[in-house]
């Protein structure tokens, strides 16, 4: 991180290539966009909590397990040959396409596209590990990317927090060209308690703004840390499948996690880095939930074959292609 006046990272060529200005292009916004937008904002602003090598490690493991099912080839294969256009759709600081992008990002143009002003801290980012990338402030519905431009479009945790997840979904296919691919995650619906106190707990908050919902969650974070450091398993001993919980041995913390309320815990992880976590989660009023068939059926409608897709308690990852013409 540096002082002084904020950073620019060379520029990869994306804009030009669209014929595009880097100029906020953001509309109008519903009430629970606006806040979600300015909730992501202030998210992305607190730098400690996700640029840790801990996290960092995390998140690209994670990413590669879920689009890439743990062979780094296909990335290679997606790639091949250089000069390829990549739009990262809610972009956010960048932290996605930093941990899994950025050895392909100096031979392809990427375009960062979110929102919220985490468009400046992806910037800056960019610049500090000097990679080139270019970047909008804009809703995904209101980026003036043209139809079937880009060889791949990453839509990582972004499409589920709009107003709607599959009318988001049908606006960023459109951006591939045939032969490209889509990569999204969405999140997966949850065990019915679970899904009961997501909610509760986001509408406790709603009143409160970002700072002070940071705060709150704290007690929530701090409880998360407590079980997950007892290490205790409990032996489910038959599932119980009105609430979702299947039988056998689970961490205590994990249960709940799962199946009462969220509340992350991982060892290697500060306070503050799962607070993020929690906070992500809880905070964003726009925060919808897809099953599997939800989203195979809305990538048939989008003219896309799946080429994987992953699913998880926490959400649905997808990668698709657009047949070549």
């Amino acid at each position: 991180m540096t002082d002084g006046p904020p950073l620019v990272p060379r520029s990869s060529g994306a804009l030009a290539r669209l014929g595009l200005a880097d100029a906020d292009a953001t509309g109008e916004l519903s009430a629970t966009q606006h806040q979600t937008r300015d909730a992501f904002g202030f998210k992305w602003e607190q730098r400690s909590t996700y640029e840790s090598p801990a996290v960092q490690a995390a998140t690209r493991a994670w990413l590669v397990e879920r689009y890439l099912a743990g062979d780094l080839e296909r990335l290679d294969h997606w790639f091949d040959g250089g000069n390829r256009l990549i739009v990262d759709v809610g972009c956010g600081a960048g932290n996605s396409a930093l941990a899994l992008l950025r050895d392909h990002l100096e031979a392809n143009a990427y375009l960062g596209v979110d929102i919220s002003s985490a468009v400046t801290v992806a910037r800056q980012r960019f610049a500090e590990a000097d990679v080139p990338g270019d970047f909008l402030q804009a809703s995904l519905f209101d980026a003036p990317v043209p139809p079937e431009s880009a060889d791949l479009v990453i839509a990582e945790g972004v499409l589920h927090h709009t107003d709607s997840t599959e009318r988001a979904f049908r606006h960023v296919a459109r951006w591939v060209k045939p032969g490209g691919r889509l990569g999204c995650y969405v999140y997966a619906r949850k065990a019915p308690i679970r899904e009961f106190t997501d909610d509760l707990v986001r509408d406790a908050l709603r009143p409160l703004d970002d700072a002070s919902a940071w705060a709150a969650l704290e007690p929530l974070t701090k409880l998360g840390q407590t079980l997950g450091e007892l290490r205790v398993t409990v032996d489910v001993p038959e599932a119980i499948p009105f609430l979702g919980i299947p039988a056998g041995p689970i961490d205590l913390q994990r249960l709940i996690y799962w199946y009462i309320c969220k509340m992350y815990y991982r060892p290697e992880y500060s306070l503050a880095e799962m607070q993020h976590v929690n906070f992500d989660w809880f905070r964003p009023l726009n925060c919808h939930r897809q099953s599997p068939d939800e989203v195979r059926q809305w990538c048939r409608d989008a003219g896309l074959v799946e080429e994987h897709l992953d699913v998880q308690p926490s959400g649905i990852t997808l990668v698709a292609r657009r047949p070549s013409a």
